[in-house]
């Protein structure tokens, strides 16, 4: 249990890591280049109706069996709301701020660095804990193409028809998409309350 368990926790991180450094860099880009905004939001919009086993079928050719696909179409499931969120949140912050801060002769870069992203990070917070709990629990589907995870109890289950092993599985991973919503909502909260001087 407590293997799978670390499978599962890594899919999910590996993937997230990956889609944070990829998604904030695009939110940033189209914040700044406003035209490509909406072809861009809307691309990572339809790669989260894809069917993720579709995703996985495409990938099995390419990159074989095992993490990488599976990481790969978490990846995918993870741009949309950390892209969208970046945009909206810099995109959102007052003109009055970022103007004050060209008066005081700050460089483009520390505008982006010290203004910029610091005003964002509860709007790009609120993506990621978006993005964090839906890949605990689409990370179930990782066994599937041999990825580990629990979402193996779920799947050995299905085939021995043992429904204590399917139960195992699925309340596990539910729990623990509920206790990684709740631990990122409060630091969420508290960056919010950082950011804004006041509690949501």
């Amino acid at each position: 249990m407590i293997f799978r368990l670390i499978e599962h926790l890594q899919l999910a991180f590996y993937s997230l890591i990956l889609a944070l450094a990829v998604g904030i860099l695009i939110g940033i880009f189209i914040s700044k280049y406003t035209k490509l905004a909406i072809p861009i939001i809307s691309v990572a919009g339809i790669l989260d109706t894809i069917p993720s086993l579709a995703i996985l079928s495409v990938l099995i050719p390419l990159v074989g069996i095992g993490k990488p696909p599976a990481i790969i179409t978490l990846f995918l499931y993870s741009l949309m709301p950390i892209i969208r969120n970046t945009y909206v949140g810099i995109r959102e912050i007052n003109p009055a701020i970022i103007e004050a801060a060209e008066g005081m002769g700050m460089t483009e870069m520390q505008i982006l660095i010290k203004v910029r992203l610091p005003l964002a990070l509860p709007v790009i917070m609120a993506g990621i804990r978006t993005t964090a709990t839906f890949n605990i629990g689409i990370t179930a589907l990782a066994a599937v193409v041999g990825a580990g995870g629990l979402g193996t109890f779920i799947w050995t289950g299905l085939m021995l028809m043992d429904y204590d092993l399917m139960l195992i599985g699925a309340l596990t991973t539910s729990i623990l998409a509920i206790v990684t919503d709740a631990g990122l909502g409060l630091i969420e909260r508290r960056i919010k309350k950082r950011v804004t001087g006041r509690g949501g």
